[in-house]
């Protein structure tokens, strides 16, 4: 069955939680013919994981293709300052936003309120002279526990409590919002890589609904920086433990990858067969097909021409380390 998904904003994956930090002695490197070491995307490249070629981009690659960088510095350019009505206006704002969970609001911000962290992402953009402070808001939406099924639906009750409790508050409003990062995860993994059932699967689909509700509920939504989850060896729950939460890198790099390839030439993925489908929180009619396993798409992908998701990238977070995360558009 093919699938084609809309989407009108543009995915930048984000650099962060893997990768290179300056010691090699940092990574285990898997001997010949090792197919199961969780080495960072980044590090990995045109070698394997469980049979999945790594790098943050096709072919193992950790740059994007030019044409969808063109797309990403395309769809930047189209950022501008908003008044609440969505209308330009030199004394407007635009809105960089956080949506996800624990991970995200604790790198964003801090564990709970509005003050910031001085160590956190926002507390050194606060610090930061070169950030410009009177055009840019960066909002904190993400919160503890919030995983990937809760902002699929524009009608979850995230959404909400973003506009009410961190938009509202501080002036400001969905239209004015044009830039989100987001990190999420399913829940109580139980299934996998290269199972054709792996959560990871699922997840990638789950990150294209909320990429879709973004879009919805922020009309003017240009990019959506994407992060993979971080380390979890030494998780104490089965919230999202390893090996899924590295798994959750590939989620991220296909989510853009089915984006590229529609985008560059067309096609639509079909490699992954949707016998997940019934494993699914709740069924949406539009959204969901239901009925036998047939051949899915996956990610978000954009076949009206109005705008791309593009990602910078999402590599799978460093086994012994994380980087401090970073945008690249």
């Amino acid at each position: 069955m093919r699938r084609v998904i809309g989407m009108a904003a543009m995915l930048c994956a984000v650099a962060g939680c893997g990768g290179s930090s300056g010691s090699s002695s940092e990574v285990t490197e898997p001997g010949p013919g090792a197919d199961t070491v969780r080495v960072p995307l980044t590090d990995l490249g045109t070698r394997t994981y469980k049979g999945f070629v790594g790098g943050l981009y096709p072919a193992g690659a950790n740059q994007p293709p030019a044409s969808h960088a063109a797309r990403g510095l395309a769809a930047a350019r189209l950022i501008q300052t908003l008044d609440t009505q969505g209308r330009p206006s030199a004394s407007g704002k635009y809105v960089l936003l956080s949506v996800g969970m624990s991970n995200v609001t604790q790198e964003w911000c801090a564990q709970a309120g509005t003050v910031c962290n001085a160590w956190t992402f926002s507390g050194k953009a606060a610090a930061d002279p070169t950030v410009n402070h009177t055009m840019l808001v960066i909002a904190n939406g993400a919160r503890g526990g919030q995983t990937a099924d809760l902002w699929d639906s524009p009608a979850d009750a995230n959404y909400d409590r973003v506009r009410d409790s961190v938009l509202t508050p501080a002036g400001l409003s969905e239209a004015q919002v044009q830039i989100v990062w987001l990190g999420a995860v399913r829940a109580n993994p139980t299934v996998a890589l290269p199972d054709a059932n792996s959560d990871a699967y699922i997840l990638e689909r789950w990150l294209g609904d909320v990429a879709r509700s973004l879009k919805v509920r922020y009309p003017n939504l240009r990019q959506v920086l994407v992060s993979s989850r971080t380390y979890a060896g030494f998780a104490t729950s089965n919230l999202n433990p390893e090996p899924y939460a590295y798994e959750t890198g590939f989620a991220f790099k296909w989510l853009v990858e089915a984006q590229i390839r529609q985008l560059d030439g067309g096609t639509v993925d079909l490699r992954v067969p949707a016998i997940w489908r019934s494993r699914r929180r709740r069924g949406s009619a539009g959204r969901h097909t239901s009925g036998p396993a047939t051949p899915r798409t996956r990610g978000a992908t954009d076949s009206s021409g109005s705008a791309t998701t593009s990602r910078v990238t999402a590599p799978t977070n460093r086994i012994s380390a994380r980087k401090r995360q970073r945008a690249y558009y």
